[in-house]
């Protein structure tokens, strides 16, 4: 696991599956978003509680290029980028690293789907929340460093996670109340990752979208979202 991720898993409130989601120390020159308001308790917040922390406000593509965020860094350096990060931390069976961390075997559970995945290649590593959705929802604000801290969140253990593509493809840059993973089975997940990811970021949502995510809430019941605002 990449050390911000293993640091992340020890210093958090637990979140859905015992997975939370915590901040990266990037993008200081940025200044300070208005503190969104911690868990209330331990365990997190409910996910219904934590749907009403987000702040409802249109969205706005003006702009938008998605290499505006730029993607798979090697911010420490140990030759492995962000996207072979999340490979490594999420892999079921550990692959094998080769030059330039080239991986090969391992296995992979793909969330959205359910489905078992032993060839990487066949991966995706999806923002929960897309780019373009960032940037509708307030990233269009943020400097460069900030939009790759945002495409590159290692600290944050649900921001980025390991998918088959198929779905992946078929999300795009959807919201909730445009698309949900297939699996039903996924929906009280993907309903805490995409909130957490919101309020850590301090993104905004517009009305269809927080509507479906309340509506998912009403089927989740024991879901918790547990989050830290990003710097």
């Amino acid at each position: 696991m990449h050390p911000l991720r293993r640091a992340a898993a020890l210093a958090c409130p637990v979140l859905l599956l015992s997975m939370a989601a915590c901040s990266a120390d990037t993008a200081r020159e940025d200044p300070k978003p208005p503190k969104a308001s911690a868990p209330a308790a331990p365990g997190g917040l409910a996910l219904d509680k934590a749907v009403d922390q987000l702040k409802v406000a249109r969205e706005n593509r003006r702009g938008y290029a998605r290499d505006k965020f730029r993607l798979w860094v090697d911010a420490d350096r140990n030759g492995c980028d962000a996207r072979q990060e999340v490979l490594l931390a999420e892999a079921v069976k550990k692959p094998r690293k080769g030059a330039g961390c080239k991986l090969s075997g391992g296995q992979w559970t793909s969330y959205y789907d359910g489905k078992t995945v032993n060839d990487p290649s066949k991966l995706d590593i999806d923002h929960v929340v897309p780019l373009a959705e960032a940037w509708d929802s307030g990233a269009s604000k943020w400097s460069a460093k900030r939009r790759e801290a945002y495409a590159n969140d290692l600290t944050a253990e649900r921001g980025l996670v390991a998918v088959s593509s198929g779905p992946n493809r078929a999300k795009g840059d959807k919201d909730p109340a445009e698309w949900l993973p297939p699996a039903k089975a996924a929906y009280c997940t993907y309903a805490a990752d995409w909130t957490s990811t919101k309020l850590r970021w301090h993104l905004t949502v517009d009305t269809a979208e927080r509507d479906a995510l309340h509506k998912l809430a009403a089927g989740c019941p024991k879901t918790t979202v547990a989050f830290t605002p990003a710097p």
